[in-house]
């Protein structure tokens, strides 16, 4: 299923020119005591001992990147909104990062997926600001037994806008992809995207097949993003640094070329052992990193294309035909 994107970032792709850089308010304050993080996952990240990095992207938008999810920070006059919150043991030096770009508070977190490393957070920053996710970001995070302040307050199914520090900011579910809960971001006057985990920047993706995710689904949703995005928008990934549309092209292209080398294997009655063995060709072999290696990458395009579809719980959420949605991506 197309996720009908072309007029919805267009439309606000006309503001960016307003756009200037402000100086970010300070949003001081002690981090509150994270709580005992929920049972383990299997599609987190385990923290390691990485920097909290902090980078001014454009207009009012800063991306902190560190041990899990990169996390994108809108900085205003109305304070501060976060795009994703990173693993609970972060939540001090998050707070620390915060607090050096000025005054202000939080007052929304929005949630890109599910994934504890960009969602665990939410035990601490959920107390004090609501949480607005996906319907199924919410079920699944109930069944991770997530405690109540944790959960999103406000859900969705397709789309929804926060008017924030004098821009829209666009929160946009896109077809199963990564998962079937996934938004991406779009800061309007900004001209900003955050994509969350539909972008691996450099690096081989996770496709959480258990959680509704799709390898066509994936590769369809890079595609209708990059044929909707401004040329000259910057980019927050999932994971990696700060990109541009260049890069989600190598993206894509790397999609494109992995997944018709193992669909044309399957054809020719390869086992997943012989696919492994045979390996990525460069230079997508240098794509792999600690957390998805060639071995982990290949069976997951395997058993995506062979498979299909796996979902644990909860239930789906039936895909509402684009034509219908009411609103689009990109205007």
């Amino acid at each position: 299923m197309r996720i009908w994107i072309c007029s919805f970032l267009l439309c606000g792709y006309a503001q960016w020119a307003l756009a200037q850089d402000q100086p970010a308010p300070d949003v001081t304050g002690p981090a509150p005591e994270a709580t005992t993080p929920p049972a383990e996952t299997p599609p987190a990240a385990a923290p390691q001992e990485t920097a909290l990095r902090v980078e001014h992207v454009a207009g009012n938008v800063y991306m902190l990147e560190g041990k899990g999810g990169n996390i994108g920070v809108s900085v205003g006059p109305d304070g501060l909104l976060m795009v994703d919150d990173q693993f609970a043991s972060e939540s001090e030096q998050i707070q620390q990062a915060l607090a050096a770009l000025g005054k202000g508070t939080v007052k929304y977190v929005l949630n890109t997926h599910w994934h504890r490393d960009h969602t665990e957070g939410n035990q601490v920053f959920g107390l004090a600001a609501p949480v607005i996710a996906h319907t199924q970001v919410r079920k699944r995070l109930e069944v991770e037994k997530y405690v109540p302040e944790a959960l999103p307050v406000i859900t969705y199914e397709n789309a929804v806008s926060v008017h924030f520090n004098g821009e829209e900011i666009r929160v946009i579910h896109v077809t199963d992809g990564h998962t079937d809960g996934d938004s991406i971001v779009y800061f309007v006057n900004s001209n900003v995207l955050h994509l969350g985990d539909q972008f691996f920047s450099g690096r081989l993706p996770f496709i959480d097949l258990d959680s509704g995710g799709s390898v066509e689904g994936y590769l369809e949703n890079v595609s209708e993003i990059l044929g909707q995005a401004p040329p000259d928008v910057l980019i927050i990934p999932g994971h990696g640094p700060l990109s541009t549309v260049t890069e989600l092209k190598d993206f894509e292209t790397m999609l494109t070329e992995t997944i018709k080398l193992v669909q044309s294997q399957i054809r020719n009655g390869k086992k997943l052992d012989a696919i492994q063995e045979a390996g990525l060709p460069a230079p997508w072999s240098t794509w792999a990193w600690e957390f998805i290696d060639e071995d982990k990458y290949l069976e997951i395009l395997f058993n995506g294309l062979t498979k299909g579809r796996r979902r644990t719980a909860p239930t789906a959420m039936p895909q509402v035909p684009a034509a219908q949605r009411p609103l689009k991506l990109i205007r």
